[in-house]
């Protein structure tokens, strides 16, 4: 309650429940449930304000990946993809379906997702739900032809309920044009849509004013430029004149990516409108923080929440007088905070975590600032000390390289960080160039040159931290997912400096990396758009894999069996590679698990995933024995 009453549970039970909407006169909230089989995907719910018994909505075979209520609260659009015969087949039959399918007929260049695994021939297409009966309806893919071909990725209702948008790329092959992303318009009732007039190039989160003249929407024109700033735009809903950006002339990231390990508090909502049509809010992302700002349609900026930290999802009371919105710092993980419009004043109205928080030594968080390796700009970092720490002694250290690479670090809650410091290791982490938030400029450094700009700014990181008088140069550890895990493998080809590495869900060879990872044909842009079969040195002169040769340092690979992303294979080329050469090194696999494992894997095994980095460190940086050995002995 914003009251400042007590926070009160709607559900119970080992389900897991997710996405609460509320319905326009908030008497009800639908949400999504696994709660009628834990092994199906999640089916809609509606539960009464007041209390009482979740009601089951939809009973539909496949998955429910958006949802949204019509503004006069009798139906609820949703993004649904039906499961295939097949699979509809092998559900039916008891001895198929212990068997598994015979085989797997693909067409399709993107067959796979990181966390879905192989995707089906079925797209996702938008539905319209009775919230009463539960009658659902199919709106859009309607001809069979386009239906097995094209998503559309909605819906985004209009004022008054007589329309919706939805983004959708129609281009011949979609797969293989990612950024042919349009908004299109079409009446609830189903007939022809329209395709809004904008720009080529990647959009998303399109929203109507509240008077219906306007569509506002996010988006950064042409293909593959990653580097450049994601930008709010508008253009106008009846299709007059061409989309303005709101945001030009500002070097920032209408963005909410902060990369941190706890789900949820980096969302991003779509930009929101004021009753009177003339401004809109959207998040930020900069200097480490997420901030929400306003902007008029003249593209004046106002900052609305700028502190150090994330502003995650936020949202209007129906009389705009009160924004709510989840705000996660260095110390919290996330609570829900209000500001009063008129007054400006904030409030904290949960506190999840207080009593827990408050009997745990977090350690102390300085704040850097320090020149990058070609002084051109400054960089910025963090640097974490453990719980009682003491400047007259000496401690062994821990370098995290974030992933991406455009997802920076920053004022955000880190778990892994805090833990790995409460076993007595200073940890340092900061944002070298290439990343996102700290503009075009600090982006593009490392197009088509990983391992270059990056690598002398992690080093000018390193350099900074061992002068430090409390920090045992002989003991200096390093480790990095996903793009930290490239740089982890890069490192270790490079320098001896490090006494250990941990690489996790690593890159190692971008020239397998092309055709093995769940989209990374698309990276071709990164590496002079051409793919490695037209320029396969330009891949290989920045493949970790070239240099391996170099390594001495002891390494632990860590991989997940499941991730799409960076295929096992990039993990096992290092493993292999190292053992050949003769230096110390274990690789860990988790079964079952994809690229996301440290942020939202099974619980045992992302406890079991620290327990082996804590492990590996503690052997190469403290002397101790290995716990692992002793257990085999035993």
């Amino acid at each position: 309650p914003t009251d400042k009453g007590k926070p009160f549970q709607f559900t119970y039970g080992n389900q897991v429940d997710t996405s609460p909407r509320w319905s326009p006169d908030g008497s009800k909230i639908a949400f999504l449930s696994n709660r009628a089989d834990p092994e199906k995907p999640p089916e809609l719910y509606i539960i009464p304000f007041t209390g009482g018994e979740a009601r089951k909505l939809t009973s539909l075979s496949g998955s429910i990946a958006h949802f949204e209520w019509t503004p006069d609260g009798r139906k609820i659009g949703i993004m649904f993809r039906k499961k295939d015969k097949e699979a509809e087949e092998l559900e039916k039959d008891p001895q198929k379906k212990k068997l598994g399918p015979k085989s797997f007929h693909i067409k399709r260049v993107r067959f796979k997702a990181n966390g879905a695994g192989l995707l089906p021939a079925e797209r996702f297409h938008i539905w319209m739900v009775n919230a009463k009966s539960g009658k659902a309806k199919q709106i859009t893919g309607l001809d069979k032809e386009e239906a097995m071909e094209f998503d559309e990725m909605g819906p985004f209702f209009s004022p008054d309920g007589s329309q919706f948008l939805f983004l959708s790329n129609r281009a011949e092959d979609p797969d293989l044009e990612p950024y042919a992303v349009e908004i299109y318009r079409m009446p609830v009732k189903g007939k022809e849509f329209s395709k809004v007039e904008t720009f080529y190039g990647q959009k998303g989160n399109p929203s109507f004013s509240a008077d219906g003249e306007w569509i506002a929407f996010m988006g950064r024109e042409g293909e593959g430029k990653w580097y450049k700033q994601n930008r709010l735009w508008v253009v106008h809903a009846g299709g007059k004149g061409k989309p303005k950006c709101l945001t030009a002339g500002n070097d920032f990231n209408v963005s909410a990516w902060v990369i941190g390990d706890v789900v949820g508090h980096t969302e991003m909502s779509p930009p929101t409108w004021t009753p009177d049509s003339k401004r809109i809010y959207f998040q930020v992302a900069h200097h480490g923080k997420t901030m929400l700002m306003s902007a008029n349609l003249q593209g004046n900026i106002e900052e609305i929440i700028d502190k150090k930290g994330v502003v995650g999802s936020f949202q209007f009371s129906p009389d705009h007088s009160m924004l709510s919105y989840l705000y996660s710092n260095l110390k919290n993980p996330g609570d829900i905070w209000i500001k009063d419009i008129q007054s400006g004043k904030t409030r904290q109205i949960t506190s999840v975590n207080e009593k827990l928080l408050g009997s745990i030594d977090l350690g102390k968080i300085e704040e850097v600032w320090f020149d990058d390796a070609d002084k051109s700009m400054k960089l910025h970092g963090w640097i974490l000390k453990p719980p009682g720490f003491s400047a007259k002694k000496k401690y062994p250290s821990i370098l995290e390289i974030h992933g991406g690479p455009r997802v920076p670090y920053g004022f955000v809650f880190m778990h892994e960080f805090y833990y790995l410091a409460a076993q007595g290791y200073v940890v340092y982490f900061s944002n070298p160039r290439g990343g996102q938030g700290y503009g075009e400029k600090h982006a593009k450094a490392i197009w088509n040159d990983w391992g270059g700009a990056d690598y002398r700014d992690i080093m000018a990181w390193t350099d900074c931290l061992s002068r430090k008088p409390y920090i045992d140069n002989k003991k200096m550890g390093v480790t990095g997912g996903s793009y930290g895990g490239y740089m982890t493998n890069w490192i270790i080809g490079h320098t001896t400096r490090f006494a250990a590495a941990v690489t996790q869900r690593s890159v190692s060879n971008l020239v397998s990396m092309w055709g093995s990872s769940d989209g990374n044909w698309v990276f071709q842009y990164e590496f002079g758009e051409k793919p490695p079969f037209e320029d396969i040195e330009n891949y290989w002169r920045q493949s970790p894999i070239k240099y391996i040769g170099n390594a001495q340092t002891p390494t632990l690979v860590i991989h997940s069996e499941n991730d799409f992303r960076c295929d096992t294979e990039q993990g096992e080329q290092v493993f292999v590679a190292l053992k050949k050469l003769g230096v110390p090194t274990e690789m860990v696999r988790y079964p079952g698990e994809s690229h996301e494992l440290s942020r939202s894997g099974r619980t045992d095994r992302r406890i079991d995933r620290l327990g082996h980095i804590l492990r590996w460190f503690d052997i190469y940086l403290k002397g101790k024995k290995d716990t692992v050995e002793k257990k085999k002995k035993k």
